[in-house]
């Protein structure tokens, strides 16, 4: 008998995967791709899309004709603040235009001089000041900035909803990829901000279809059922509230390290939006605040200088142990020199001078001690002290054991665990549509846990 499957879309800026899950969430297959950028008519990178349309479909055949599985549904996936413009016959008529192009500075003042001001406007929309990561200022870009273009455009789709709209034909739109620092949603009153009537754009957004329901489609004459899509940080959660009903907070680690609680319903300040916080929406339409730091990256650069300055191979550092009695020398000398500072505001590894380090474990132990210092601040500006009982780190940091050590010693409080679930996102996704497509119970057994608890009292 063929094996039952749901086929996943899983897409990010680097990596394209398809993933198949047996009944059990188990990989039965898995494939990746990588597509080389190309440009956009000012020279900026962008993403492929026709490369990654032509690899969807190729792959969506071969799933098919495999005898091997009985391909039931099929969902996605993907990076935010992206968005296709297809014309009236559903034709690409724009790059996909990349988040961290610049955004003009005069049109900026603009948009926000008309719709409240930046503070107003972020705390209605949950969404910092983020230029092109915003992915609604995209259209309004290309409203005043090529209005030709503009008029052509008959649908925009966040990418997640474009791979649907590649499987089905059909035009959709998915809250957890309109809730993420668009601002595009109104948070307050669970609708679109008034400025995307306003400015025309409203209409060139297709229905909100529900992210944890699946369609009827027929490909190649088989039944099959389709999922809009998900936005990839909401994905990657809906394993951990599949598990776990009492208040915990996710630390998702990678270039950005990003902590999710999606049980702090406090509205976001405007402090907390100067900050890097914002709110993301679950599957189920629910706000989750959260609060974005870019360790990962810094964590990769001050590695590589490490590397460097004491004759070792880059990835030295995964041989080094915790060791408490190096954290003790290390937070004595920064209460003496920095007298007063319970936490540092600012990363300043890279500012330490290196030949004051005795060997590497020490000047190691340092970068992560400083690069906690501020996770934790980050942290903090979500983190219910009295309410939150676990705190689950996974991703690049969550095998990183002075990181895990020094946050277990941060939140002596709370449950603090090392997390690992293969393939959290495309999971997600699968999770998310589960009573649809599948009869048997979801596994309590995807997550594996190590959990950590307080040694040493850091004065953080």
């Amino acid at each position: 008998m063929p094996t039952p499957i749901i086929a996943i879309f899983d897409i990010g800026k680097t990596n394209k995967k398809l993933f198949l899950f047996n009944q059990q969430y188990q990989i039965v297959l898995e494939q990746q791709q990588e597509f080389d950028e190309i440009t956009d008519e000012d020279g900026f990178a962008c993403e492929n899309i026709e490369a990654l349309t032509n690899w969807v479909h190729t792959l969506l055949q071969q799933i098919l004709q495999m005898p091997e599985y009985s391909l039931q549904a099929i969902n996605f996936s993907t990076y935010g603040a992206s968005f296709v413009y297809l014309n009236n016959s559903g034709e690409i008529i724009a790059p996909l235009y990349n988040y961290l192009k610049p955004f003009d500075e005069q049109l900026k003042a603009k948009f926000y001089a008309q719709y409240g001001g930046e503070q107003g406007f972020a705390v209605k929309t949950a969404s910092p000041v983020l230029g092109n990561l915003n992915s609604g200022l995209q259209i309004y870009r290309l409203k005043y900035e090529k209005p030709e273009l503009f008029a052509q455009i008959k649908h925009a789709l966040h990418l997640p909803q474009y791979i649907c709209y590649l499987i089905t034909g059909r035009f959709f739109s998915d809250i957890t990829s309109i809730g993420c620092h668009t601002g595009l949603w109104h948070f307050t009153e669970y609708r679109y901000h008034e400025w995307v009537y306003k400015e025309g754009i409203g209409e060139k957004l297709a229905p909100i279809y529900p992210s944890n329901q699946l369609m009827h489609i027929n490909i190649n004459h088989k039944p099959l059922l389709c999922g809009t899509g998900l936005h990839d940080s909401s994905a990657a959660l809906i394993p951990y509230l599949a598990n776990f009903n009492e208040p915990f907070i996710l630390i998702s680690t990678g270039t950005w390290c990003i902590t999710l609680n999606p049980f702090n319903t406090i509205a976001l300040t405007a402090q907390e939006l100067q900050q890097d916080c914002l709110c993301y929406i679950e599957y189920k339409g629910k706000p989750v605040k959260a609060s974005r730091l870019f360790a990962g990256y810094q964590h990769e650069q001050q590695t590589k200088r490490l590397a460097e300055h004491f004759g070792v191979d880059k990835g030295y550092y995964k041989t080094v142990a915790y060791n408490a009695s190096i954290i003790e020398l290390l937070t004595n000398v920064s209460a003496a020199q920095e007298e007063g500072e319970a936490m540092m505001q600012q990363f300043v590894f890279a500012e330490r001078n290196l030949t004051t380090f005795k060997d590497y474990e020490t000047a190691y132990h340092q970068l992560i001690l400083d690069l906690v210092s501020q996770q934790i601040i980050s942290t903090n500006l979500v983190v219910e002290q009295n309410k939150t009982k676990k705190l689950f780190v996974d991703g690049g940091f969550s095998k990183n054991p002075i990181y895990m050590n020094l946050l277990a010693n941060a939140y002596p409080t709370i449950e603090v665990y090392a997390s690992e679930i293969a393939q959290a996102t495309a999971i997600g996704a699968a999770m998310a549509v589960h009573k649809q497509w599948n009869n048997k119970a979801l596994p309590l057994d995807t997550i594996q846990l190590k959990k950590y608890t307080a040694s040493y009292a850091v004065p953080f």
